[in-house]
């Protein structure tokens, strides 16, 4: 990948709020942490794990890098995972650090919340599959008091769809999407052979289902976040395209700082 031709974001620029923000911090602890996984790792066993479970791809973006995870969030929201060695020379320094880095025309209207949190998902993934480890969770038909409270929060914003806005959001999203006779239902992979799907009906009811053949080795509860993460920008669709319109102000809350700072709008975190 040539980084001539990508502009690469980081969390800091993403947050916009001028001083090292938490998520910077968030993300350099998960590079504390997690590095060592890499150190002596077969490239070709990361790659593997990389297409075969995340459906991303092992490349290199030019930041002097070894080498970069690119794995792609959502359409023009990619986040990029860059390893470098450094050695340990003289014993008291890290030894290596991954710095993350963001592109695509709509990356930095994700805030930093969703992507560190997402990020942390991704790294507990790969760790898992490298260590052959199962996950503690797997109650996939079970919802938490969280998922339960955000169904009912981000319920609202859908009646605002319509039947035009079908393939848009489709693109928008990196998911197949039907408009029912009640409703709406929309089905994204979030990782290859893992599937989360947005049910709302017109009585404002917003429900979320998982499956797939390999959701058992995702965590049931980092499933979830995902999903959460899906709805959330099915809230990004919903408030760009009816601006006009007398939104709920959870709308404003799905956006980043630099987002809402470009737009003109009154930054909001609950």
């Amino acid at each position: 990948m040539d980084n001539n031709k990508i502009k690469l974001w980081t969390v800091g620029q993403i947050d916009a709020t001028g001083l090292r923000g938490p998520h910077e911090v968030e993300l350099q602890n998960i590079s504390n942490n997690k590095y060592p996984l890499f150190i002596d790792i077969d490239l070709n066993t990361l790659e593997k794990i990389v297409v075969d479970n995340l459906g991303g791809k092992v490349d290199n973006i030019g930041v002097n890098e070894d080498w970069t995870i690119t794995i792609e969030m959502f359409p023009e929201v990619k986040i990029h995972f860059a390893y470098s060695y450094f050695g340990d020379e003289f014993g008291d320094e890290i030894e290596a650090e991954i710095k993350f880095y963001f592109s695509g025309e709509r990356v930095y209207w994700v805030p930093g919340e969703d992507i560190a949190t997402y990020i942390d998902i991704v790294m507990d993934f790969i760790e898992r599959l490298l260590k052959s480890k199962e996950p503690f969770e797997k109650s996939y038909n079970q919802k938490t008091e969280l998922m339960e409270k955000i169904l009912i929060q981000r319920s609202g914003p859908f009646k605002y769809l319509k039947e035009n806005d079908k393939e848009k959001l489709a693109e928008f999203i990196g998911a197949k999407v039907w408009k029912t006779s009640d409703g709406w239902r929309i089905k994204k992979e979030f990782f290859p052979q893992m599937f989360a799907e947005i049910i709302w009906s017109k009585d404002n009811d917003l429900d979320i289902e998982f499956s797939g053949e390999n959701l058992e080795v995702m965590s049931s509860y980092h499933a979830e976040l995902i999903g959460i993460f899906i709805i959330n920008h099915i809230l990004r669709y919903i408030t760009i395209h009816n601006e006009e319109k007398p939104l709920p102000d959870i709308c404003q809350i799905m956006f980043s700082r630099m987002f809402t700072k470009q737009k003109g709008w009154e930054h909001r975190t609950r």
